[in-house]
């Protein structure tokens, strides 16, 4: 494979002062064969990788799908009777992992989200924004906590410590979500950059937010996990083959292919099509105006998702090639920042 294209075009981003750093992985038959660093970083250098985080996320909630201990049918509030109120007890599980659940703006400071106690209480306080199935609106961090808490209930364990047993350990990936204090060095700061287009149709992202050492602690579960670029290739490689048998086959075809949201995308208008936790690309001919930051040759049957700031994860079943590319710099205008990465994305894809 040729990756002099996909090298270059990240160090430019570096060279043109749109990050001060960036990391690029690329992996293969279960091995990264890639693996380059530019700027204020080293190959050792974590990132946070925001939106990113969800399909490791959802990934844990196939193990409870897998073991029967959760079935996606049912209502939230069945697992969490707290959760039935002002209206949410009609809200299913597969309607929070697909983003159609009604409350995507529902508030949740990362340190009470952290918290068992105080993330139930908040439960109770969120109400409905729109009927329930009725349209997709992505929920940013919303649902992921109502994920954490339905972990914790069917799994007994504290939902950090359970993807990291379940999904890292068994993946040979180190631990990314709830990390201790003493667990942060050589992560790469969030720096903010640029002015926020008057016409922006993204929302605000408080990126800088996970700097702080208690909010990574807390691991917020829609966007907070820490990783490299090696990672997150390697965890998407796991999603492939699964070699390790972590998943049960059913439930992990189920997740790579079957598109359950069709609901137009209000930011993109397109196709949402969105998994039980991935989106997948499609053969519409519109993948790249997907969450997930797919290139031009990416084959319909690619999976992945992207991040706030342009971090990008994705797996191509076509090729076996998993990919990721993670930023420190935070772009106040996210359309251009997208714009500036597709081509990275888009040698990636070409990748044989």
């Amino acid at each position: 494979m040729k990756f002099g294209p996909v090298l270059d075009s990240a160090r430019a981003l570096v060279d043109d002062g749109t990050t001060p750093a960036c990391q690029v992985a690329i992996a293969r038959d279960g091995e990264v064969v890639c693996f380059e660093t530019f700027g204020a970083a080293t190959d050792r250098t974590r990132f946070a990788v925001f939106s990113a985080t969800k399909p490791i996320v959802a990934s844990a909630v196939w193990l409870l799908i897998g073991d029967g201990l959760l079935d996606v049918a049912r209502p939230v509030a069945h697992y969490i009777p707290e959760f039935a109120t002002n209206g949410k007890e009609v809200v299913t599980v597969e309607q929070v992992l697909l983003h159609t659940a009604g409350f995507p703006n529902a508030p949740m400071d990362a340190i009470e989200g952290g918290d068992e106690v105080t993330r139930v209480k908040r439960f109770t306080e969120w109400r409905l924004e729109w009927e329930p199935g009725s349209r997709f609106e992505y929920h940013g961090t919303s649902a992921h906590w109502v994920l954490a808490e339905l972990i914790e209930r069917c799994s007994g364990y504290d939902f950090r410590d359970f993807i990291d047993a379940r999904v890292c350990t068994p993946n040979h990936l180190p631990r990314v979500l709830g990390l201790l204090e003493e667990e942060q060095d050589d992560i790469a700061p969030c720096t903010p950059l640029g002015t926020r287009p008057a016409d922006a149709r993204t929302m605000v992202v408080d990126g800088s937010v996970l700097d702080r050492p208690d909010v990574r602690s807390a691991g917020v579960p829609g966007g907070g996990a820490i990783a490299t670029a090696a990672t997150m290739a390697g965890f998407y490689q796991a999603l492939l083959n699964d070699p390790n048998g972590v998943w049960d086959p059913d439930v992990l075809r189920d997740a790579k292919t079957n598109v359950r949201c069709t609901f137009p995308d209000p930011l993109m208008h397109v196709s949402a099509n969105r998994s039980l936790g991935l989106v997948l690309a499609g053969d519409d001919g519109m993948h790249q105006l997907r969450y997930a930051m797919f290139g031009k040759h990416n084959s319909p049957g690619s999976f992945g998702h992207a991040g706030a700031f342009s971090q990008v994860a994705w797996a191509d079943p076509a090729t076996g090639v998993s990919f990721s590319f993670l930023k420190n710099g935070l772009q106040a205008d996210m359309i251009a920042d997208a714009v500036k990465v597709i081509p990275i994305t888009d040698a990636a894809s070409a990748l044989r």
